[in-house]
């Protein structure tokens, strides 16, 4: 999700960095056209309207991409950016960034069932989102804070989450299997504020354009039932 700086500003090192900087964006571009995948919904789902306002967690890599994703969701009242998977101590960026401590880069769902549902969000989840083919690692980043997986809150969303990726597997819905894991949702830490509506206010960031604007038009162009043009922003109402 972002390249290192090098602080010696020698001419060297800084026409290094302009090259990786252009080999990463190029591998970016060059993935990121697959990203979308036109899939069937779910077979299983929880009961429409069956709550007020319920829950989500997904992991799929960096967490701008698919935080703004599901900003753009109808139905969905807010999206955090943070880590889960690891515990609360070492859940700071520089930290999970080591990909030592256990965290995934994770976005926290609020969402009215009454307008979208917990599978609903797993097909966007799975098909725009993120690929969920790729083990621990997504694009140009790599490592197991990048990895896929589910963190459901309850039992009803283990059983539809499960049963989803068989049902993708058996309908070889993707290339290659799913890599994505089912884990235990043991916790979930909000992100530093910096990271928060990232793709809303950093539209023009050279990781944003290759990797993650693509994703809003996959969105609208192969779900626009569930597309909302205005983003839901933390900290706003909407």
């Amino acid at each position: 999700m972002s390249i290192p700086i090098e602080k010696r500003r020698t001419v060297p090192a800084v026409l290094a960095a302009v090259a990786a900087l252009a080999a990463v964006l190029w591998q970016a571009t060059a993935q990121s056209v697959e990203v979308a995948v036109t899939i069937a919904p779910p077979q299983l789902d929880e009961p429409a309207g069956a709550r007020q306002q319920a829950t989500a967690l997904f992991a799929g890599g960096c967490y701008w991409g698919v935080q703004g994703v599901f900003q753009h969701v109808r139905g969905v009242r807010n999206a955090v950016s943070g880590y889960a998977g690891g515990a609360a101590a070492t859940a700071h960026y520089e930290m999970v960034s080591s990909g030592s401590t256990g965290h995934a880069e994770a976005v926290q769902i609020v969402y009215d069932p009454r307008q979208v549902s917990y599978g609903q969000l797993l097909q966007v989840f799975f098909s725009v989102a993120h690929n969920p083919t790729e083990l621990n690692r997504q694009g140009p980043d790599s490592g197991p804070q990048y990895r896929s997986a589910i963190f459901p809150v309850d039992a009803a969303q283990r059983t539809i989450a499960e049963k989803y990726i068989a049902q993708l597997n058996a309908a070889h819905a993707f290339a290659r299997p799913l890599a994505t894991r089912v884990e235990a949702a043991s916790g979930f830490y909000p992100a530093e504020a910096y990271h928060q509506n990232y793709l809303t206010l950093h539209p023009d960031d050279g990781y944003i354009v290759a990797n993650d604007l693509p994703k809003i038009d996959y969105l609208k162009k192969l779900l626009p039932a569930l597309y909302r043009a205005n983003p839901v922003l933390v900290g706003h109402s909407g």
